[in-house]
């Protein structure tokens, strides 16, 4: 069984997030929200592990204060 990576795996933070603004450059708050959904899509794609990704969903989540 896999288990969610949680130990820092980016060799170049900086640059990665710095490409990851530059993506959103320019968007609209909609496509920016859109660009996120397919981001997740064709990362969770690549991963391909569902006991990984469940866990990379409850480790996001948790922390955040559902809406009634």
């Amino acid at each position: 069984m896999s288990h969610l990576n949680l130990d820092p795996n980016i060799a170049d933070m900086d640059a990665f997030y710095e490409q990851l603004i530059d993506t959103h450059q320019g968007l609209s708050d909609a496509d920016s929200h859109a660009l996120n959904a397919k981001l997740v899509l064709l990362l969770a794609n690549h991963i391909g592990d569902m006991d990984v990704l469940k866990e990379a969903f409850a480790k996001a989540r948790s922390g955040l204060t559902a809406v009634a």
